[in-house]
């Protein structure tokens, strides 16, 4: 191989370094029928309608139904990470893989919102 070739192949190496390394370690593709099977934990308080906690604080709780994909993920790893700081959700998302978390992303992003209604 010439040198110009072996510069030509370095210098492209080097710009498709960054795009390789994020596609060895995008997240798992979640499955929405083993989300089912993991979501136990969720279903106590995210699924019950009009559903209040007392702690840490009293809050309405959030339905996570119909929540988009990548947002489920990103607040589960950011539970995990302690970024977020709800001590009951940090200690369920401590107990859950990227996998995980993936499958429940599948599970609730395509489950149906739940409305209120009169």
């Amino acid at each position: 191989m010439s040198k110009i070739a072996q510069l030509i192949c370095a210098f492209a190496l080097a710009l498709l370094a960054p795009a390789l390394a994020s596609a060895q370690t995008a997240a798992p593709v979640g499955d929405a029928a083993r989300g089912a099977t993991k979501n136990a934990m969720c279903g106590g308080c995210h699924g019950i309608v009009g559903w209040r906690t007392a702690y840490p604080e009293v809050y309405k709780v959030p339905k996570i139904g119909g929540q988009h994909r990548d947002y489920i993920i990103k607040a589960l790893t950011e539970y995990k990470s302690g970024e977020r700081s709800h001590p009951t959700m940090r200690a369920i998302a401590t107990s859950l893989s990227e996998q995980d978390m993936a499958d429940l992303a599948a599970y609730y992003s395509g489950s149906a919102p739940v409305t209120a209604s009169k």
